[in-house]
This record gives C-alpha cells, structure tokens and sequence, in this order.
C-alpha cells in the first residue's frame, strides 16, 4: 500500500499558496511540493492529494491518503463530490481540481484518513512544513485555475 500524507497553506486566503506531500511505500519516502502566487488553502489541500496520487505511475495500487483537510476528506467520503458532479458543479468551487482528481482516482483503489492538523503526526507536520516553505519561495507559479476564475480579465490570466 502507498501511503500519501498532504497538506496545503495559504497565507491569506487568497494569497500565496503551496502544497505539501509526502509519500511512502515500505521504505521508500519521496516528498513533493510547489508554491503558487495566488490561490486558496482548500485549493492547495485538494492539489496536494491530486499531485500525490498522480505522482504514482502504474495503476491498481491501493492508496491512504492522509489529510487534515476536512474538506478534501469529506467532499470525496461523504458522497458530496458525486452529487456536485450530478447538480454539474452548481455553486461549488474548484471544478477544475475536483476535475482532475476525478481522472486520477480511478486509476487506485483510494481510502481517505483523516487527522487533525498541528497536533503532532509526523508526517502530517512535514507536509505542513513543505507546504509553508513553498508558500513562502520565490518564483511562485501560477495557479491559473484560480486566476483565470477571479480575475477581471480571465482570458489573459488563463493563457498567461
């Protein structure tokens, strides 16, 4: 079993933003993040599980993703993404990540865990710790998905 642990950050909200994870399989570790000029911390939560999940690149395996995210967690164990998908994402936010996981997903036999944030899981703290730093880097991507959406003038920032 491949075990992804994630956490996203914004400072702000929107501000910048980043993504943490990491990832283990027995005794290998891999850790993976980014950061990005302007996004939202539920964006960067549900990133980090996208980027995680497609970091594995044969299908079939069985996945935990850990996640302090209630959010994330929720949308995906208590049914609400389906709905959203039937209703055609009506009033709902960040289509275009629910989107993309939706691509990924199938490929694993996912499970969802979650944990409480900043309570001291180890891996958790890491990817809170990775998340942060990325927030925080220079040469911030951009999170085109969020920018094109809010922006005043959507078509430029989308093929920024």
């Amino acid at each position: 079993m491949i075990k992804i642990y994630t956490d996203g950050s914004a400072k702000g909200n929107p501000g910048p933003g980043g993504y943490g994870v990491v990832m283990e399989l027995g005794e290998k570790r891999k850790e993976l993040s980014e950061g990005f000029r302007l996004t939202t911390n539920n964006r960067m939560e549900l990133l980090a599980v996208i980027v995680g999940l497609e970091a594995i690149k044969k299908p079939g395996w069985k996945v935990l993703v850990t996640s302090d995210s209630k959010y994330v967690v929720d949308s995906v164990t208590k049914g609400w993404l389906a709905g959203w998908v039937k209703k055609n994402y009506k009033g709902k936010k960040n289509r275009d990540l629910w989107e993309r996981y939706l691509k990924v997903a199938p490929n694993h036999d996912v499970k969802f865990q979650w944990v409480k944030g900043h309570a001291g899981h180890p891996q958790n703290e890491r990817c809170d710790e990775l998340a942060v730093e990325a927030a925080e880097g220079k040469d911030l991507m951009i999170d085109k998905g969020y920018e094109a959406i809010n922006s005043s003038d959507s078509t430029e920032k989308l093929f920024d």
